[in-house]
């Protein structure tokens, strides 16, 4: 076996790991909520925990890398990775479990970073879409795959059984690291941490998630805008110390390439969006539309199913349409399918809910999809390691805000007297509606400066 298929396959599985467990605890939420008698507010915490501690650790990858060695640094990540699993499956409050899932962000965030980084740099950028078609492949069989079996789990184990099975997983890729990789040096000339770019960036992000929490809740609303405050602050703080420091935590000049800017921006809207509505989905149709929680996940499979053939219809067109295409078309297509959620009643309830999830998966891939290709065409690959940590922040960011402001969207309309079916079905509407901030956001796109580099790449 080559040796840059050996890293694409630890990346990949890193990758897998890291979707995994984001997505197989949706299914264990209500179970969880039975079990501490937790408001939706707090069960948010549950991922946007775990999505912190990535997002959190993702600044540190290159540097880390460069000081330690990127085999070293992998492997010390799957470890802590383990050991919070364990602390996961043992937690015997809500605020254990949330406390655990933090660290357990933490120790799997380096993997994506430093395995994106490793990898795309052994393959030209004319090869780079396919490889995106391969992560995209993962990126729609873990979503798919994770709820069914964590159906299962809940029913036969109880929601501890859906976090414990990613022990296996975790350590299958700390052997293959520990087999393939090369061992390489640390840096001779690193330079020193921007410590003030670290602590400014991550209580930004902290605060501005805590801020959304707080200001669902009428008790706290008042606490929320502070600390909202204080995030629009820190983050001020951050990025004019990044723009006028050299050797910056991150590299933000490298947002002034489009189409990385705008594949970043997309995420947000689209991916992003997603994964609220799908937590809120799981909630909705267990408990008001009483679906069995093994169904429910089931529901993951035709998201799959319609996410694999955007992902090779984009594999295919990509060189030759270029993204804008299939931002359209993937807004467009998401957009139909979160609005027919909101039209789920008990007549039929399994065959509208199956063409929704298909709707939103082939709308959704076809934005992921084409946004990952996309993001990296146009920069120079020393500029990867830099490029990967903001694509990965941005990306873990995205999950994070979906959930937040989705679960925020649904608190604010229950304050304000809605039934609670009422006001998960007009979640689902807004969220269909905001469809339209990410077509904005593509139809400014130029079409034409990727593709020709493409083009003459293969020439």
């Amino acid at each position: 076996m080559r040796y840059r298929v050996q890293v694409a396959s630890i990346y990949l599985l890193g990758f897998f790991l890291d979707l995994v467990n984001m997505f197989i605890a949706n299914v264990a939420y209500p179970d969880i909520a039975r079990r501490f008698n937790a408001p939706l507010g707090a069960l948010a915490w549950v991922s946007n925990a775990y999505m912190l501690g990535l997002t959190l650790v993702i600044p540190l990858s290159g540097w880390l890398a460069s000081r330690l060695g990127a085999k070293r640094v992998l492997m010390g990540s799957l470890a802590l990775f383990m050991l919070a699993t364990c602390g996961v499956g043992a937690s015997g409050s809500l605020t254990q479990l949330i406390v655990w899932r933090g660290v357990q962000g933490l120790g799997g965030g380096l993997l994506i970073p430093l395995g994106q980084t490793l990898t795309y740099a052994l393959f030209r950028s004319h090869e780079r879409a396919k490889l995106s078609s391969a992560v995209m492949l993962v990126a729609l069989l873990a979503p798919a795959l994770s709820p069914a079996l964590g159906g299962v789990l809940v029913e036969q184990l109880g929601w501890r059984g859906v976090f414990m099975i990613s022990l296996p997983l975790a350590l299958l890729t700390f052997t293959l690291a520990a087999c393939w990789l090369k061992p390489n040096p640390p840096a001779s000339n690193t330079e020193p941490l921007d410590s003030v770019g670290l602590l400014s960036g991550c209580a930004a992000i902290t605060l501005l998630l805590l801020g959304l929490t707080w200001l669902g809740d009428a008790h706290t609303a008042t606490r929320g805008a502070v600390t909202l405050l204080a995030a629009a602050l820190c983050l001020t703080v951050f990025i004019r110390h990044s723009l006028s420091t050299r050797a910056s935590l991150l590299n933000l000049r490298l947002l002034n390439a489009p189409l990385l800017r705008t594949a970043m921006l997309l995420y947000h809207g689209v991916p992003g969006v997603f994964t609220g509505v799908n937590l809120l989905a799981m909630l909705y149709l267990q408990d008001v539309l009483g679906m069995r929680a093994t169904l429910v996940g089931a529901m993951m499979l035709p998201w799959a199913a319609a996410a694999f053939v955007a992902i090779s219809v984009t594999g295919k067109t990509f060189n030759r349409w270029g993204p804008r295409p299939l931002f359209v078309a993937g807004c467009m297509t998401q957009a139909l399918g979160i609005g027919l959620l909101a039209t789920l009643t008990q007549d039929a309830l399994e065959i509208r809910c199956v063409t929704a999830f298909a709707l939103m998966g082939l709308g959704g891939s076809l934005v992921s999809s084409a946004a990952q290709s996309a993001a990296f065409v146009d920069l120079a690959d020393a500029d990867l390691p830099d490029a990967s940590a903001l694509w990965n922040i941005n990306r873990q960011l995205s999950f994070c805000g979906g959930v937040t402001l989705i679960s925020l969207l649904f608190t604010l309309l229950l304050l304000a007297g809605q039934p609670q079916a009422l006001a998960y079905r007009l979640c689902f509407i807004l969220a269909a509606c905001s469809a339209a901030i990410p077509l904005l956001c593509c139809l400014r796109l130029k079409n034409t400066p990727g593709i020709a580099r493409l083009t003459q790449e293969r020439k």
